[in-house]
């Protein structure tokens, strides 16, 4: 796994950047905003620690414009410990928010996470194994109304209209599309789409939820059951 660091204070940059080699990672390290998107480009990493004060330009915009140009997952690493704070950095792209101080069993196995959450998820569908002896591509779609979700190719269309997600909100879309109209409660969701041991804040899911809302044009897309979860319907006035 190769891991890109982008942080400028070399106290706490070389000695993670050891920890993680000894763990079996490749690790590079850059420390300003500038070069962390020219190294991105690349498109050589596996997961980014993104520190959030970098000397030449905020952390937040930076975030913004990896996740405009690569799906790579962001692990943001930063002192800024308010909430509002982790709320942006999620609602920017970030997969995952660690505040420092932090220990260091607990940045490996977010790491190894959000590299699991990445790699595509097996799908039946996809082993050509069906009734017939052959693939059927189309089922790895879920349609519902004007919204199809196809986890092969990981594009979401509303009425044959592309939606750019993130990853994650495409992974959370993608579940809530396994079973439109059941109910998933709110842990059920984290521990499917974010892992088993999420550590972040629950806060991470509404501002999913939210942002997938406004992107696919009509919040009665995904429905908030209270006090329960969330479920994904076609909304009333567009069913055909």
């Amino acid at each position: 796994m190769h891991v890109l660091i982008v942080e400028d204070d070399d106290a706490i940059a070389t000695p993670l950047a050891k920890g993680l080699v000894r763990e079996g990672l490749t690790v590079d390290r850059v420390e300003t905003g500038a070069a962390a998107l020219e190294r991105a480009a690349s498109n050589e990493f596996d997961v980014v620690l993104l520190d959030l004060g970098l000397p030449d330009t905020d952390g937040f915009d930076v975030c913004r414009q990896l996740r405009a140009r690569s799906d790579v997952p962001i692990i943001v690493v930063t002192a800024r410990s308010e909430e509002v704070d982790r709320v942006v950095g999620l609602e920017l792209g970030a997969d995952d928010y660690l505040v420092k101080p932090f220990g260091f069993r607990e940045l490996v196995a977010r790491i190894r996470a959000v590299a699991r959450r990445r790699a595509p998820r097996h799908d039946a569908a996809t082993d050509g194994a069906g009734e017939g002896g052959h693939g059927d591509r189309a089922s790895t779609a879920s349609e519902l109304g004007g919204l199809r979700v196809d986890r092969r190719t990981r594009r979401v269309e509303v009425e044959g209209t592309d939606v750019t997600l993130t990853p994650k909100e495409f992974d959370l879309l993608a579940y809530l599309a396994e079973d439109p109209g059941a109910v998933c409660a709110r842990q059920q969701v984290l521990e499917q789409v974010w892992d088993p041991h999420w550590y972040g804040p629950t806060k991470t899911l509404d501002v999913h939820v939210a942002s997938l809302r406004k992107k696919l044009g009509d919040p009665r897309w995904i429905e908030t059951v209270r006090g329960v979860g969330f479920r994904l319907r076609e909304p009333v006035d567009a069913a055909r």
